[in-house]
C-alpha cells in the first residue's frame, strides 16, 4: 500500500534577534525569554504572511509587533522582500536574508482618524495605528492586507501608501476599532480579525476570514469565511461558515487554490509538546457538511517527515521527523507544484517552542507530499481513550497524539452533562480527572451517588452544564504511574463526543485510511435513570456526521447488554459487547437477571451476543489467563469461539508499566518502570484477535508491523 506522506524537502530559518534598520522598537514589550527591549533597530517578529515572488524571493508581512496597540506605538508596519537560501538534502545555508522593505504608510492622508505619525510628512503607520496580519497581491501589483482592529481591508499601492480608506465589516467592529460608537457592543473579539485572507486564482475576489467566534456566537467553534468583490470594492454580502476542530482554535491563513477551494490553517495557542492543533485543511466552498463547509485535512504540520535530515539539530521536534510546533502557524503558501511553503510569526520574544528560555527563530519549511510504501497490521490499534500512556486522557492532545502515533481507532469514553451534552470522560465522576476540587465555585456540587451499585463521592458531569464543564481543565488520572503526563494538568478542555468524531473523521491514519472512533457508553442503566439517555444523542451525533452506516469506521461499546440492543435498532454500526473479567453486566444486575461476563463468553453466550452485536471487547485475561505466578498461560478458546459466531474480538488494555503487564514481560520490581509492553502484544496478535487496545499506540503499531 502507498500513502502520501508529507516531506520535508527545504528550511531556512531568519534569527529571532534579527534587527531591521530604522528606530528602536520594543521600548513597551513584554520582557520574555532573556530579552528586555527596547532594541537598537526595528524588531522583526515572525511573518504572519508570505507571497512568492516567484524568482526565489518573497514578500514576507510581520503582524503589529507586540500584539496590542498600546506596547507597538514604535514598531513600524512593513512588508519585508526576503530571499532563503534553502537548506536541502543538496546542501544551502539554510538562511533567509533580508533585501529590503516597503513601510506602510497613509502619505496622501486617507485615514480620518489619528495616527501615531500624524504629524509627518510620511506618516508611517505602526503597531498601534493597524493590526496587520494578512496580505495578498492583486494582478495590478497592489497589497490587499487583512487587518485585525477593526477589523478592515486595507489596501496598498505597490511601495507601501494607503490607497483608499479602510473598507469596514459592517456590522462586526472589534473593541480597537477607531470608529466603535461608545456604548456599543463589539462583535468581532480583540485580535480576532482577519488573520487570515486569499485572493481568488482570477484575482477577481478576496476570502477575509474571522479568525475567531463572534461574541454573540452561539456555536464557539465557528468561523465565518466572506467574500470582497474588488472590483466593486465591496462585500458581495455572500459567506461561508467554518468549523474549527474545537473552541479555541484559531484561523491562521488562507490561500485560494485551482477549483475555487481554499487552503486554511487552523491552529491552537499551545507550542511545543504542548500543541494538539497545527493543521492546514482544504475547505471546498460548494459542499455542505451539516452547515458548514467540507474541509479535508491536507498536512498536519505536527508530523513531517524528514528523512534527509534538513531540520536536524535545531530544537523541538527537528531531526528524523520533523513538527511545526510553534504557537503561531500563520502562513500557507502553495507553490508551483503543489509544494507547501509554511512559516510562523514568532510573537519577539515571548515563543520557545523550540528551546525553552530560547526565542523561537522565524522559520520557512517547504513541504512535499510524496507517494511512500506503508505497511498495514493484520491487528488494528484502538488507542484507548487516546495515547493515554502520553497526555491527560480524554482530552484531544491525547487523541490527537494517538493520530501520530498511527492509531487505526481512538476511543471516547462518553457521558453525559446536566443539559443533555456528551462529552469524553473516563467516569461521570470527574474528581479526579480534572481541576473541579480546586475550583471553589464548585464546591458544593461535591456529593455521594450511588453509581451502578456503588457509593461514590465526588463532582458529576449530571451536574453541571457544558458551559461550566468548559471552565474546567483536564488533569492526568494516574499521577503516580505517569508523572510526565502531570506537565499536561490544567491545559486541555474537556472535549464533547462531537469535537472528537470531527477530529477522527478529518484525518487519515499513516496506511491512507480513515481514523475510526470507538465510543463506549459510560453507566447506560444509571443515565437512564436520572433522565438523560445515552443512546438517543449518540445515534443523533452520528447520524449528523453521516456515519450511522454498517461501513462507517464506528464501533459503539458498552459493558450493559441492553443499550446495545436498544442501539442496535437505532444505527447499524458495529456494536461491541465489553466483557470484563468479573462480575456482571449493571442491566442485567438491575433486572434481577443472575447471568454474568463468565455466562456471556460461553457458547451460548456468544451466540447470542451475536444477534445484536458485532465484537466482543474482552479484558486480556479472557483471552489470555495468567498463571499462578502471574506469567501468561495458555489462550483460552474465546478468540476462536467468537469467530466462529462471526464475531470480531478486541482486546484490553495493553499497558507500558511492568504493574499492568504479565510477570514475565516486566522488566524490574518496580511497577511504575517500562516493561515489554512489545511483548505483549505480539503475544495477543497471536492468538488471532482483530484489534488490541493500547495507552501507547506507538509502541503496539511498531510491534505488530515489526
Amino acid at each position: 500500500m502507498r500513502a502520501s506522506e508529507p516531506t520535508l524537502v527545504a528550511r531556512a530559518t531568519l534569527s529571532a534577534d534579527f534587527l531591521a534598520e530604522g528606530p528602536a522598537s520594543g521600548a513597551l514589550a513584554t520582557p520574555a525569554n532573556g530579552r528586555t527591549g527596547p532594541w537598537d533597530g526595528q524588531v522583526v517578529p515572525g511573518f504572519s504572511a508570505v507571497l512568492d515572488n516567484g524568482d526565489g524571493t518573497f514578500w514576507a508581512q510581520p503582524d503589529n509587533g507586540f500584539g496590542t496597540k498600546a506596547n507597538s506605538a514604535d514598531f513600524l508596519l512593513r512588508n519585508y522582500l526576503v530571499r532563503p537560501d534553502w537548506k536541502t538534502a543538496d546542501g544551502g545555508s539554510g538562511e533567509i536574508a533580508v533585501e529590503g522593505f516597503i513601510s506602510y504608510n497613509d502619505r496622501n492622508d486617507v485615514l480620518d482618524f489619528p495616527i501615531v505619525n500624524e504629524g509627518t510628512e510620511e506618516r508611517l503607520l505602526t503597531g498601534a495605528d493597524f493590526d496587520i496580519e494578512s496580505v495578498v497581491r492583486a494582478k495590478d501589483g497592489t497589497f490587499w492586507v487583512g487587518e485585525e482592529f477593526g477589523p478592515f481591508l486595507l489596501h496598498f499601492d505597490a511601495e507601501g501608501t494607503l490607497l483608499e480608506a479602510p473598507f469596514v465589516l459592517e456590522g462586526a467592529q472589534s473593541p480597537q476599532n477607531p470608529y466603535l460608537d461608545e456604548g456599543s457592543s463589539p462583535r468581532v473579539k480583540a485580535s480576532s480579525g482577519f488573520e487570515a485572507l486569499a485572493i481568488s486564482t482570477n484575482g477577481r475576489y478576496l476570502y477575509p476570514v474571522i479568525e475567531g467566534a463572534y461574541a454573540d456566537e452561539t456555536d464557539e467553534r465557528r468561523r465565518e469565511i466572506h467574500e470582497f468583490d474588488i472590483r466593486r470594492g465591496a462585500y458581495t454580502g455572500r459567506t461561508w461558515s467554518y468549523q474549527a476542530d474545537q473552541a479555541g482554535n484559531v484561523i491562521g491563513d488562507a490561500f485560494a487554490v485551482d477549483g475555487g477551494d481554499l487552503l486554511l490553517v487552523e491552529r491552537d495557542n499551545f507550542e511545543g509538546d504542548q500543541a494538539v492543533t497545527k493543521r492546514i485543511y482544504r475547505v471546498d466552498l460548494d459542499a455542505d457538511d451539516g452547515g458548514y463547509v467540507e474541509k479535508t485535512r491536507v498536512l498536519d504540520a505536527l508530523d513531517i517527515a524528514d528523512p534527509d535530515g534538513i531540520s536536524e539539530g535545531s530544537g523541538y521536534g527537528t531531526g528524523e521527523r520533523f513538527s511545526f510546533p510553534v504557537q503561531s502557524f500563520e502562513t500557507v503558501v502553495q507553490l508551483q507544484g503543489g509544494d507547501l511553503l509554511i512559516a510562523n510569526d514568532n510573537n519577539y520574544p515571548g515563543n520557545d517552542a523550540r528551546t525553552p528560555g530560547t526565542p523561537d527563530d522565524t522559520e520557512f519549511a517547504i513541504v512535499s507530499f510524496e507517494k511512500s510504501r506503508v505497511q498495514a497490521a493484520d491487528v488494528d490499534v484502538i488507542a484507548h481513550r487516546g495515547a493515554s500512556g502520553y497526555r491527560p486522557e480524554h482530552t484531544l492532545a491525547a487523541y490527537e497524539q494517538a493520530i501520530l502515533q498511527c492509531a487505526d481507532v481512538i476511543e471516547p469514553d462518553v457521558v453525559a452533562t446536566k443539559d443533555g451534552v456528551l462529552v469524553a470522560r473516563h467516569e461521570n465522576e470527574i474528581g479526579g480527572t480534572t481541576d473541579v476540587a480546586n475550583r471553589p465555585g464548585f464546591a458544593d456540587r461535591r456529593t455521594t451517588k450511588v453509581i451502578d451499585g456503588v457509593s461514590v463521592t465526588g463532582w458529576f458531569t449530571e451536574d453541571f452544564t457544558l458551559a461550566e464543564l468548559r471552565t474546567l481543565r483536564a488533569t492526568e488520572r494516574l499521577p503516580l504511574v505517569r508523572p510526565a503526563n502531570s506537565v499536561f494538568d490544567g491545559l486541555y478542555p474537556i472535549p464533547t463526543l462531537d469535537e472528537v468524531i470531527d477530529l477522527a473523521r478529518h484525518s487519515t491514519t499513516c496506511d491512507g485510511e480513515p481514523v475510526g472512533v470507538a465510543p463506549e457508553t459510560k453507566h447506560p442503566t444509571y443515565f437512564d435513570g436520572i433522565g438523560l439517555s445515552l443512546e438517543e444523542p449518540l445515534a443523533a451525533a452520528l447520524q449528523a456526521d453521516g456515519l450511522d452506516g454498517a461501513d462507517a469506521p464506528v464501533v459503539i461499546q458498552s459493558f450493559e447488554t441492553g443499550n446495545l440492543r436498544e442501539l442496535d435498532a437505532l444505527v447499524d454500526v458495529p456494536l461491541a459487547q465489553l466483557v470484563n473479567s468479573s462480575g456482571a453486566p449493571y442491566d442485567l444486575v438491575a433486572a434481577g437477571d443472575p447471568r454474568t461476563y463468565e455466562d456471556l463468553v460461553t457458547l451460548d453466550g456468544l451466540r447470542e451476543i451475536a444477534e445484536y452485536a458485532d465484537v466482543v471487547g474482552a479484558e486480556k485475561s479472557r483471552i489470555i489467563p495468567r498463571t499462578a505466578d502471574g506469567s501468561l498461560g495458555r489462550p483460552t478458546s474465546l478468540v476462536r469461539d467468537a469467530h466462529g459466531q462471526g464475531l470480531e474480538v478486541h482486546a484490553w488494555t495493553l499497558r507500558l508499566e511492568n504493574q499492568f503487564l504479565p510477570a514475565d514481560f516486566r522488566s524490574s520490581a518496580d511497577p511504575v518502570a517500562a516493561g515489554d509492553l512489545a511483548g505483549e502484544v505480539r503475544a495477543f496478535a497471536a492468538t488471532g484477535v482483530d484489534a488490541v487496545f493500547s495507552d501507547h499506540p506507538d509502541i503496539a503499531v511498531a510491534a505488530l508491523i515489526g
